[in-house]
C-alpha cells in the first residue's frame, strides 16, 4: 500500500517567517545574537535541538527547556489568532487524501501540530502524525519519516514525502521515500538537496493525483 507524508512548516503552513520573527525577538530579548545563517540551520531541527542551539550557540541567557517553552508559547498565541496557510494547502491535502492514506512528519512540537490541524479542519485527513519531539533525532535524519510510515502501517519505500527545506528533503530521502519538493520562495532548498526530489512542484496546486502517482514510480 502506498501513502503520502506531508511536512507541515513551509509546505502546508507559511510558518517559517513566523518562526523566524518569534525566535529572532526571543533571542534579542534574552541576550543572544542572531546569525546570518541561523534560520537555515534551524529548519528541520526538533524542539530540543533548536532550543539547545539558541541557548548554547546564540548566547540566549536561559536553559534550553525555558527557551523551548517560551518560544512555543508565543507561536501558539500567534496560531490562535490565525494559521498562515500556504495557498492551496487545504485543497491539496483533501485531494490526495481521497486517493492515499496521509501522514504528517513535522519538526513542530505536538502542541502546535494539534493547534494547526484543529483550527484548519485538516485533522481528519491525516491517519498518522509525528512530531520530532517523539523521535531521537530531527531532520535531516530520517527518524520522523520512518515513524510516520510505521504509524501508517506502510513500507517507507511505498511513500511519497512532500517537503520544502533542505533538511526535510534529506530526511525523507534518507528514509527511503520518494521525495516531492515544493520549494518555499523565501527559503529555497540547497541545490544538492533539491536534486534528491523525484518531482519539483511549483506550488501545491501542482500536486495532482496523477503527478504524485508518477513521482511514486520514479527513482532519484
Amino acid at each position: 500500500m502506498n501513502a503520502v507524508v506531508f511536512d507541515l512548516d513551509g509546505v502546508l503552513v507559511d510558518s517559517e517567517p513566523v518562526w523566524e520573527e518569534v525566535r529572532r525577538a526571543f533571542v534579542a530579548a534574552h541576550g543572544g545574537q542572531w546569525q546570518p545563517d541561523t534560520q537555515q540551520r534551524l529548519m528541520g531541527m526538533s524542539t530540543s535541538e533548536w532550543a539547545a542551539y539558541l541557548s548554547g550557540e546564540l548566547g540566549v541567557r536561559l536553559p534550553a527547556d525555558e527557551v523551548a517553552r517560551g518560544v512555543v508559547e508565543q507561536m501558539a498565541r500567534r496560531y490562535e489568532v490565525g494559521v498562515p496557510l500556504m495557498p492551496g494547502a487545504v485543497d491539496a491535502v483533501r485531494r490526495l487524501a481521497s486517493r492515499w492514506p496521509l501522514g504528517l512528519a513535522s519538526s513542530s512540537p505536538r502542541v502546535l501540530i494539534d493547534v494547526v490541524l484543529g483550527r484548519t479542519g485538516l485533522a481528519e485527513s491525516f491517519q498518522a502524525t509525528v512530531s520530532t519531539e517523539e523521535v531521537a533525532r530531527g531532520k535531516p535524519e530520517p527518524d520522523g519519516y520512518l515513524l510516520a510510515a510505521e504509524r501508517l502501517g506502510v513500507d517507507p519505500a511505498g511513500c511519497s514525502a512532500v517537503e520544502d527545506s533542505s533538511n526535510g528533503l534529506r530526511s525523507a530521502h534518507a528514509a527511503g521515500m520518494r521525495v516531492i519538493a515544493v520549494p518555499h520562495p523565501r527559503y529555497p532548498p540547497a541545490p544538492d538537496a533539491l536534486a534528491l526530489a523525484s518531482y519539483v512542484a511549483g506550488d501545491l496546486e501542482d500536486l495532482t493525483i496523477e503527478r504524485v502517482a508518477a513521482a511514486m514510480n520514479t527513482g532519484t
